[in-house]
């Protein structure tokens, strides 16, 4: 039954992880903001309000980290990832994305795979909100993608023309993190 639902080299986590950088920043609702910029027609600086009066989702994903622990059925809350993209305006040359978090944290994306259906901007889990130590107030969900590219604690989305590893990519992890590929490090 699962079995064909977790990719090689993983194995079924009894409860849902917590990996992180060693660093948890306190953000609140209030003080939540999200800046999209970079190649786009307009800057965009989201805050709680804006996030919460937008069209929300529960998208139900499995969840897989580099570390080989895998995840089933998380019922995420949050916003389609395209419909924020959207209201920035992306230029016709911003291919690529940099993910920015509140504790300093980077990954990089193609613009592509950000406008999957079940790539969300969440801000909750399990029925209920996300804990700061699940990346809360709110974090991005890549679930075709090894966890490292679901950066919590989302500030930033800047798009760009060229790819621009982040954080684990320029420690020698993968630049496109497929589980079912087991593309861990490059």
């Amino acid at each position: 039954m699962s079995r064909e639902r977790i990719p090689p080299g993983q194995h079924l986590a009894p409860e849902f992880p917590v990996l992180d950088l060693g660093i948890l920043p306190d953000v609140s609702h209030e003080d939540w903001r999200l800046r999209l910029h970079g190649r786009v027609e307009r800057e965009v600086e989201l805050d709680w309000r804006g996030l919460m009066a937008l069209p929300q989702v529960v998208d139900v994903s499995d969840f897989h980290c580099v570390t080989t622990w895998s995840c089933l059925d998380l019922d995420w809350e949050g916003v389609r990832a395209a419909d924020v993209l959207a209201l920035a305006r992306p230029l016709p040359e911003a291919r690529f994305v940099t993910l920015h978090g509140y504790d300093g944290y980077t990954t990089n994306l193609p613009l592509s795979a950000l406008l999957d259906e079940d790539v969300l901007i969440a801000h909750g889990v399990r029925g209920g909100p996300l804990s700061p130590a699940h990346g809360g107030p709110v974090r991005l969900v890549v679930p075709k993608r090894y966890a490292w590219k679901s950066a919590k604690w989302l500030k930033a989305i800047e798009f760009h023309a060229e790819d621009r590893p982040g954080y684990w990519e320029v420690r020698g992890y993968h630049n496109d993190a497929d589980p079912w590929l087991e593309e861990r490090f490059s």
